[in-house]
């Protein structure tokens, strides 16, 4: 039995079927660019108010909270991998009323972009994943929440191609990288993709297994979503529209082959145009949630507008024995590129963190749709019903690159 709370996706106390837990208060943290903003929650009024805003030295690549809720860890970037630019991770203290941020000691830096990081079950590590050269890093926390020296890793560990994303199994016992890959091209040959997984102790990292079905090659994933109380792992394979399944055997490691491999789009037919993103587990266990990014556009009026693409959450319901997801619903995001999205821990909201600002066809006229945070309310069948949006600011090159939820200490 897992018993790991899994903040941003399922904080809190898990929901009782049919009905949902009650949770305390709840802030919802949304990232444009550099800039950091508090959200007061409503979660039955189904609304968000902004409060404060912090900005990082640089654009926001993930967050993750302490498990005492104290603390949220912020990793920055001032590129997308590669050599050269300025990347690291800050830690900020959490006001017990309203959620606002203040720095809680001095950054660390980091030698390439964290495009993901997460911290393990006790709160003395920060794990992080760098995509571009893959790897990924432990970093210690100290008693008092500050961020401390890097751990140092034996030599050999196995990163694969392109990490991007990385979680500590509720065992503690175990750290799963999920590394991409990337596809093929007209000049390159496709890079295969993997979940390495690592034996976790104390901070350190060992080889444990790397799980590459097709030897890697037609498989390239993204992010991975443990189940909150059985033991199942599930997965989004973003250039293939697909979710898979995976036994948590003795907490240890994964099943060497996929469980079950299911859709994730209403229209398959629209792969070519599609990549999934985050997956995220509603708290009693029984819906599964990930996000499908379309981006096919089109010339209209000499002006580049959205063509027929698909913007949705995917709703699965989990058989609770099996771990099977059957897709139940696909849910119109109200915006484009849904990078993010988060469940409040009560698991009656989502909001979505729809990234970027598109053009839109209507009938003979054009128009611009903002990126946005779009709130949906969960029903006690899992599907999502929309509620309302809140348009944000993206000029000056920026984007709502990510979002989260996190219960008040």
């Amino acid at each position: 039995m897992q018993s790991r709370r899994c903040f941003f996706l399922s904080a809190g106390a898990f929901a009782a079927a049919p009905g949902f837990a009650a949770a305390g208060k709840t802030v919802l943290y949304a990232a444009t660019g550099p800039e950091l903003s508090t959200y007061a929650v409503d979660v039955e009024g189904a609304s968000l108010t902004k409060q404060a805003s912090v900005t990082l030295p640089a654009n926001v690549q993930e967050a993750w909270p302490h498990p005492s809720r104290k603390f949220l860890y912020v990793a920055w970037s001032s590129n997308g991998g590669g050599p050269g630019g300025r990347h690291g991770v800050t830690a900020f203290a959490r006001d017990a009323k309203s959620g606002a941020l203040s720095q809680h000691g001095s950054p660390i830096a980091l030698v390439s972009r964290a495009v993901f990081l997460t911290v393990d079950v006790p709160g003395t590590h920060i794990v992080v994943a760098h995509n571009n050269p893959s790897a990924a890093t432990v970093h210690r926390i100290e008693a008092d929440g500050e961020l401390g020296a890097r751990v140092a890793q034996a030599a050999g560990l196995d990163f694969g191609v392109y990490a991007h994303q990385v979680r500590v199994a509720p065992s503690n016992r175990m750290v799963v990288l999920v590394t991409r890959g990337n596809g093929p091209t007209a000049t390159k040959k496709e890079d295969p993709g993997a979940l390495k997984v690592f034996g976790y102790k104390d901070g350190m990292l060992s080889n444990r297994a790397s799980i590459a079905p097709g030897g890697g090659y037609g498989f390239q994933p993204r992010h991975l979503e443990f189940h909150p109380a059985r033991p199942f792992a599930y997965i989004t394979l973003e250039r293939q529209n697909k979710v898979q399944v995976y036994g948590v055997v003795d907490g240890a490691t994964l099943s060497a082959a996929p469980l079950f491999t299911k859709d994730t789009l209403a229209d398959p037919g629209r792969m070519a145009t599609q990549a999934t993103s985050a997956i995220h587990a509603h708290p009693n266990g029984r819906f599964l949630y990930l996000g499908n990014r379309g981006s096919a556009t089109a010339m209209f009026q000499s002006k580049r507008v959205m063509a027929a693409t698909e913007n949705s959450i995917a709703v699965y319901s989990i058989h609770q024995e099996t771990g099977e997801p059957t897709l139940i619903q696909n849910a119109d995001t109200h915006g484009v590129h849904p990078r993010t999205f988060t469940l409040d821990p009560s698991g009656r909201l989502l909001v979505v963190a729809n990234l970027e600002q598109a053009l839109v066809r209507e009938k003979d006229t054009v128009r611009t749709l903002p990126a946005n945070l779009a709130v949906f309310r969960i029903g006690a069948d899992g599907r999502l019903t929309f509620i309302r949006k809140y348009d944000q600011d993206t000029d000056r090159g920026r984007s709502l690159f990510w979002t989260g939820m996190v219960e008040l200490p």
